[in-house]
């Protein structure tokens, strides 16, 4: 990285532009940067940092987003702006960079803030013109911090060497040394590693943990399912040897539990041979006594079947008689049904001749026909005089029907008659209301256009009113705060002024006996300056600066509002006028009021226009009905003509077709009935004379069958039949008695019936004991061997789970193991960590010892080969090791703490440590070149021979065509060195004079 132009305007101290050309410079390889104290040096080094970070190291940045780097000597128009011009990575780039801005508004009193502003352009050497590349702060910071390779404490440590810090490095402990190099190498991820290492320790010590509380929870259930015969062992989850120990109290376990399941076994068999011995002595006992109650049941039976021979015998007798009848059956089933349908047939006809006048009681069936068919003929003569009824009917209906139109059309042709006199009047009437609402609606339109317009101005004027009074209010607000922020002002002036001037006692304030001054770098302070009476600190002037900032923002803020209420109130001046407002507010009123009137009028409008157009369609529909009514009465005369003729000649008709009844449908239903009546008459008449002879031939068939049968009567015969259910419960009484003889006599002809009702009663109940005895012992054994046997089973399971669990948590434990050893070695804690360094501390340890190696390159020159810095890995007291930094003395031989080195050696000590540091962090960094260095104070403490030898180590570094500036105030250096950027201060700002090496 190679700087070639800085240009800064109203940054810090300098309140106009300033420009520094680096390249010129750059040219004589060393250039000086000097100026009194408070001019800004340190702000020139800051707009570099500002312009490739933008921002600023430490507290320099303050807050407000960067508001604090204007400069307070800048013209209230001039934005604060930073442009860097510099070569990185092989390419050309400018960095321009504006921070937030209180600007004053283009438009009325107060001021705006404006955001920040970054521009970054590259050089195209090919068509020779700068171009765009970015506009966002984001991409612009993330490209720059990228082509460098470092952050911006990486980068204020190693291109602004800052010599106060290298050496405080040079005295601190380890923990100091630590924080300072892990910020410039950023060894957090090493830090990271370490923690990861011992959360992932915590967590497989927890998973170790449950595995093992699990493995004994299946311990605790081996030992209830071996009966508490099993001992566990008096071991912790996560301690040693507890798998062990719990898989061998298992095997212990099942091996008891498998003799005891042997044991069960053998009592099994013998309790198993002789429950069957008692069961098959109990199955003999109860065969001899079945066969016994057998046999004597089979006697008891045969007694009985003697007792009941001669019913048998009867009922014998009573079944031939009864299939003997069954023969005569059929028979008697036809004489019944026979004389069943005489008596029905005679019945019918009983009650048809009933119906009949007394001229037909003697009547036989054939006479019956012929009256019903004269009845028919005489019926059928009477369709014509049917209709010429029905016809007749419809002729009154339809005269009756001309009556009541000629009736409805009365009342409608004097109804309309009625309504169509007052036409005229009605329609004048309702026009009038029609055009008396248009009007009413033309006015309400008038005074809508007038009516807003009358409103926002009154609302205009009140408001205008209102904004006066804030105006007047807001003047005196803007007076106050005018007087004070200029009161507060010069009281900030006078006492910056008494600051500067007392400036000397405040610096000799800090100095102590032995440490360097600030300003000369003296280590000997023979007569510091005394603060007199009334010195102003620097505190004092900051609180009046806050107080002067404060009452400028106050007046500020009170000129935008009054800015504000006057915009305000000239608007409402002109939309108002200079009408007073009460006069508007009447006229206002007054036309709301008319407004109102004339809206009511006009709402009547559509209501007005549909009655005139309704009373227009009923005029149009009373003159029709008229017309249509006088239509209707001239057709209807003729019409009832024609009916009066017809009706005469079908009354004529009726009357002959009627006869004495009242009408033809009342002489049609008499011959309808009669007709009836004759034919069902004649019909049951020869429905009896059939039945009367079916019954006759019935009787004899009946007679004939039953002398065939053997019977004396068919009465005989009827009485020996049997119905069904009595036939079939007689053969059931003679089927049982027959097969329950064949089973006696075959029972009583057993074998093993009679021999065993020849011995001695079975005991049944002395070999029934034996056998529920038995049983029970066998259940008893059965009940051991399975509990053995579920033991065994449930201490398989568990041992094989408990062993698949072990074989689980085996990888887990080596994994346990080898992350607590690493956990232990990279924390420091762990036994075969000696020196106790944790992993971060290791890592740099390395770094500080490829610093201290580069360091030593130059720290040789400047001491003529005295010194040599070299890492110590040694612990101090019972902290850790690792970040140890001594100094080898080539004159005594001994190795010492660099804390023992002079001022001017810590001096050139700490320069070599800067530099040597600076070449390790570049390389670090990905080997970005750094061609532009500064070092920042310190040379006032050496001597005339090592400040050459000092230079002559810095002037070498144009070897590797570095540039290096140097920000003192030692006089000598002016002499020696003869590029200068000097940095001039005065009331109005600083400014920067450059002269280059020639």
């Amino acid at each position: 990285m190679r700087l070639h132009r800085l240009t800064v305007t109203a940054f810090g101290p300098f309140g106009g532009t300033q420009t520094v050309d680096f390249d010129e410079l750059s040219a004589a390889g060393l250039f000086l940067l000097h100026g009194p104290t408070g001019a800004g040096k340190t702000s020139v080094l800051d707009a570099v940092c500002y312009a490739l970070y933008g921002s600023v190291p430490g507290a320099r940045q303050g807050g407000g987003q960067g508001t604090a780097l204007r400069s307070d000597h800048a013209a209230q128009a001039t934005r604060t702006e930073v442009t860097l011009d510099l070569t990185v990575a092989g390419r050309r780039l400018e960095i321009t960079r504006q921070p937030p801005w209180e600007r004053p508004k283009k438009r009325g009193t107060g001021t705006t803030l404006d955001k920040a502003q970054t521009w970054l352009r590259e050089y195209d050497t090919t068509a020779g013109t700068w171009k765009d590349l970015s506009r966002s702060h984001q991409e612009t910071g993330e490209e720059i911090t990228q082509l460098l390779g470092m952050s911006r404490e990486q980068f204020c440590q190693v291109v602004l060497l800052p010599q106060g810090d290298f050496a405080r490095f040079l005295r601190a402990d380890a923990e100091a040394r630590g924080k300072l190099l892990g910020r410039l190498f950023d060894t957090r991820r090493f830090a990271d590693v370490e923690k990861r290492l011992a959360e992932r320790r915590r967590a497989t010590e927890a998973q170790v943990r449950d595995g093992d509380a699990a493995l004994l929870a299946d311990a605790h259930r081996m030992q209830q399912a071996a009966g508490d015969a099993m001992r566990l062992p008096d071991l912790a989850p996560g301690e040693p040897g507890l798998a062990e120990a719990v898989l061998g109290a298992a095997a212990v376990a099942r091996s008891t539990a498998r003799e005891q399941l042997t044991v069960a076994e053998c009592g099994l068999a013998a309790a198993e041979s002789a429950q069957a011995a008692t069961a098959r002595a109990l199955d003999d006992v109860r065969e001899l006594a079945r066969l016994q109650r057998r046999f004597a049941e089979a006697r008891e039976r045969a007694a009985l079947l003697e007792e009941r021979t001669e019913a048998y015998r009867e009922a014998q007798k009573r079944m031939e008689r009864a299939r003997k009848a069954e023969a005569v059956a059929p028979a008697l089933d036809l004489r019944e049904t026979a004389d069943a349908e005489h008596r029905r047939a005679a019945a019918a006809e009983a009650r048809a001749r009933a119906l009949l006048p007394e001229t037909f009681a003697d009547a036989g069936a054939a006479g019956l026909a012929a009256a019903a068919r004269r009845a028919a003929e005489e019926l059928g003569g009477l369709d014509s005089a049917r209709r010429a009824e029905r016809r007749l009917a419809e002729l009154l209906d339809e005269r009756a029907g001309l009556d009541r139109q000629e009736r409805a059309d009365a009342d409608v042709l004097q109804e309309a008659q009625a309504w169509l006199d007052g036409w005229e009047e009605t329609r004048t009437a309702l026009q009038a209301g029609v055009d008396s609402a248009q009007q009413a609606a033309s006015l309400a339109e008038q005074l809508a256009v007038r009516r807003e317009p009358a409103r926002q101005r009154l609302k205009a004027a009140r408001l205008r009113d209102q904004l006066a009074e804030d105006t007047n209010k807001a003047v005196d607000r803007v007076r106050t705060a005018q007087e004070e922020a200029l009161r507060a002002k010069q009281h900030w002036l006078d006492l910056k002024e008494q600051r500067l001037t007392g400036i000397a006692a405040e610096l000799a304030a800090n100095l102590t006996d032995g440490e360097p001054c600030a300003v000369c770098g003296a280590t000997e302070h023979p007569s510091p300056a005394r603060k007199v009476a009334g010195h102003v600190d620097r505190e004092a002037e900051e609180h009046a600066l806050a107080a002067y900032q404060r009452a400028d923002e106050q007046r500020a803020e009170n000129e935008r509002d009054l800015g504000v209420v006057r915009e305000a109130l000239a608007a409402a001046t002109a939309e108002a006028g200079d009408t007073p407002t009460e006069q508007l507010a009447r006229e206002v009123e007054e036309l709301e009021e008319q407004y109102a009137q004339a809206r009511l009028g006009a709402a009547e409008l559509h209501a007005a226009q549909e009655r005139l157009r309704q009373a227009g369609h009923e005029h149009e529909r009373r003159v029709a009905a008229r017309q249509e009514a006088a239509v209707r009465s001239a057709a209807r005369v003729g019409h009832r003509d024609r009916l009066e003729s017809e009706r005469a000649a079908l009354e004529e008709e009726l009357d002959r077709a009627r006869g004495a009844l009242d009408s033809v449908a009342a002489r049609a239903a008499q011959l309808e009935r009669r007709t009836a009546l004759l034919t069902d008459a004649a019909d049951a008449a020869r429905a009896a004379e059939d039945t009367a002879q079916r019954l006759k031939d019935a009787d004899a068939r009946l007679a004939d069958a039953a002398f065939r049968a053997g019977f004396d009567t068919p009465r005989d015969a009827a009485a020996a039949l049997l119905d069904d259910a009595a036939h079939r419960e007689l053969q059931r009484r003679l089927d049982a008695w027959q097969n329950e003889e064949a089973a006696v006599r075959a029972v009583l002809a057993e074998a093993d019936t009679a021999a065993a009702a020849r011995q001695q009663p079975a005991d049944l109940a002395s070999a029934q004991l034996a056998a529920d005895t038995a049983a029970r012992r066998l259940r008893d054994a059965a009940s051991a061997h399975d509990a053995a046997a579920r033991r065994c089973a449930e201490l398989d399971r568990l041992s094989a789970r408990a062993t698949a669990s072990v074989r689980r948590l085996a990888p887990l434990r080596e994994e346990y193991d080898r992350v607590a050893r690493m956990a232990g070695l990279t924390a420091g804690t762990s036994a075969d960590n000696e020196r106790r360094m944790r992993l971060e501390s290791y890592v740099l340890a390395a770094r500080l010892e490829q610093v201290a190696a580069a360091a030593t390159v130059r720290l040789r020159r400047m001491s003529s080969g005295r010194y040599t810095l070299v890492h110590s890995d040694d612990r101090t007291g019972r902290g850790r090791s690792g970040l140890g930094l001594h100094v080898v003395d080539a004159w005594t031989g001994r190795e010492r703490d660099t804390a023992t080195l002079s001022g001017g050696e810590t001096f050139f000590a700490s320069l070599a440590l800067a530099l040597g540091l600076a070449d390790v962090v570049t390389d670090e960094a990905g080997g970005v070149r750094l061609d532009t260095l500064f070092i920042d104070e310190g040379f006032g403490s050496l001597d005339d021979q090592t400040l050459d030898e000092v230079l002559d180590v810095l002037d070498s570094l144009r070897e590797r065509d570095r540039s290096v500036g140097i920000v003192s105030h030692v006089p000598d250096l002016r002499r020696r060195i003869h590029a200068q950027l000097e940095v001039v201060k005065g009331r109005s700002g600083s400014v920067l004079r450059q002269r280059g090496a020639g």
